[in-house]
């Protein structure tokens, strides 16, 4: 028997891991599938049926409801509660929310962050060391003095009201892209100044399509931080033109058409909430672990 198939050979302690982890995967997973039998079953019969793993009465009603896609009489005979569902509107405010967030965070934190990796200036050290702090401040910490500043600049229930708090920089990226940076060759930079180039022509032409793999990540999980985002938005963006789909979900399954919450529609909305996030994490799922691990080298 060679040495490989030796490896390969299940023996007890490898069967109990393989057994282990197959049931954390389907503790998992089971959640997701739940969902998905709850949004293709009959509102009307789930409460008969609860028990069952499988759709109760199978039906796309439910997707048709939130999509606006099933009149009053079809969604009020499927339990819905036959209101109008602007998940269209809801949808583009999210990514309207999630994609400036996203870009101008990570546009800042990776200045922040080259400044603190490769720049030298009086009190440097001292200043990272104040940001990493903020790691260990609770968020909940922060929203009623954002709260009150977004009020009396008159932003409450728009777009920039929504963004601003978190459109600069965080901690964590920027200690996530400083020790990505940290680990860049210090060479390149005194050969680039050496043909001229000063910090900002070395920022962008040198650093920023170097570190391509780190900040990509860092956008996908800001992408997804803001994206899952609820109760910021709550409190600054209750008007409909700006309301994110987070919370548009929470105002939807408050509705009790027939004493209790439209689950099949709820569920439906939620798994079409979270399709797009799904998708981009399982893309980059790679990457960004691999972006994680390196980060933490130095």
């Amino acid at each position: 028997m060679s040495v490989a198939t030796r490896r390969r050979a299940l023996t007890p302690g490898r069967t109990v891991a393989w057994v282990c982890l197959i049931v954390l995967m389907l503790l998992t997973l089971f959640p997701f599938y739940w969902m998905l039998r709850t949004a293709l079953s009959d509102n009307t019969q789930l409460a008969g049926n609860s028990d069952s793993l499988l759709p109760v009465e199978s039906t796309l009603g439910a997707f048709k409801r939130v999509l606006g896609l099933a009149t009053v009489e079809e969604a009020q005979a499927q339990g819905g509660s036959g209101a109008s569902v602007n998940f269209w509107l809801y949808l583009r405010n999210s990514v309207v929310v999630s994609t400036v967030t996203t870009v101008s965070q990570v546009f800042f934190s990776a200045m922040a962050a080259y400044a603190f990796a490769r720049l030298r200036w009086p009190g440097r050290d001292k200043v990272f060391a104040v940001f990493l702090a903020a790691l260990m401040v609770p968020p909940i910490f922060t929203t009623l003095p954002n709260f009150v500043l977004i009020k009396n600049l008159g932003l409450l229930n728009s777009f920039a009201g929504i963004i601003l708090p978190a459109a600069f920089m965080t901690p964590f990226a920027i200690f996530f892209l400083r020790q990505f940076f940290l680990g860049i060759s210090r060479e390149l930079e005194e050969a680039a100044m050496i043909d001229g180039a000063g910090h900002r022509r070395i920022f962008f032409g040198l650093i920023i399509p170097m570190s391509a793999a780190p900040i990509t990540t860092l956008a996908i999980l800001t992408y997804i931080n803001s994206w899952n985002d609820y109760f910021w938005p709550l409190l600054v963006g209750q008007q409909e033109n700006v309301r994110v789909l987070t919370v548009a979900l929470g105002i939807f399954r408050s509705q009790t058409p027939q004493g209790s919450p439209d689950w099949a529609g709820l569920m439906a909305a939620t798994l079409i909430a979270a399709l797009p996030m799904i998708i981009l994490f399982l893309a980059f799922a790679k990457r960004i672990t691999n972006s994680i691990g390196f980060s933490g080298i130095k």
